[in-house]
């Protein structure tokens, strides 16, 4: 039974059976299969945990700007449409600013470690455990949040700040001058968070951009 079970695993890898594509959702057996492992597998890596006290203003204020930094690619934020990235991506990265973090220390250990094979980065290799329950602090309290709010804290935080050596100046995110749009040629990493096109409020308009460096994004690019 057992040499049956391991030529049809054989033959269905030999034949390209498995398909690859991130367009193509997995049979639903296969994607049940992999939830509930991954998940369990989280659960146990962050079991025992030390949670610290979260939710301090200056907690959430890093935090968002980290966030918006970092994260609104993939999981977006309150009044942002979905991104080029976020509608590829399989599976769909959850849209935190509904979810949130219901249980901190998964959330911690997810943001610090990764998930293999789902676009989910380990930043704890350049990210400090303070700063991720910062992460973590902002997390559980943007379901909370309305667009105005979020980008209010985004606005008043440090930026992109991590103590990790980032590459893009603090501030910069929250400039709004590369929010992604429909029509760009690569997805947007650093934005505001609103989804919109246009610049900030009261900012000046950008001088014409270089062809040669228009899409540019490898000082900082996650």
């Amino acid at each position: 039974m057992l040499a049956l079970v391991a030529a049809a695993i054989s033959g269905t890898i030999y034949f390209g059976l498995v398909e690859p594509g991130a367009d193509k959702p997995h049979a639903d057996w296969v994607h049940g299969l992999i939830e509930v492992s991954r998940d369990r597998a989280i659960a146990v890596r962050a079991e025992g945990l030390d949670v610290p006290v979260l939710g301090s203003e200056a907690q959430v204020l890093n935090g968002a700007g980290n966030y918006a930094a970092m994260c609104t690619g993939c999981h977006l934020a309150p009044g942002m449409a979905p991104t080029e990235l976020s509608r590829g991506l399989y599976p769909a990265a959850p849209a935190l600013a509904e979810l949130g973090a219901p249980d901190p220390a998964r959330s911690f250990w997810v943001i610090k470690h990764g998930v293999k094979a789902s676009g989910m980065p380990a930043w704890g290799g350049s990210m400090p455990d303070e700063y991720i329950w910062n992460m973590v602090a902002f997390l559980q309290a943007m379901p909370n949040m309305d667009a105005d709010r979020y980008r209010a804290l985004v606005a008043a935080s440090g930026g992109h700040s991590h103590g990790g050596g980032e590459a893009m100046p603090h501030g910069h995110e929250e400039t709004g001058e590369h929010s992604h749009d429909q029509e760009s040629d690569a997805p947007d990493h650093h934005a505001d968070g609103t989804g919109e096109a246009t610049q900030t409020e009261g900012a000046s308009d950008p001088p014409p951009a270089d062809p040669a460096n228009e899409h540019d994004h490898s000082t900082h690019d996650h």
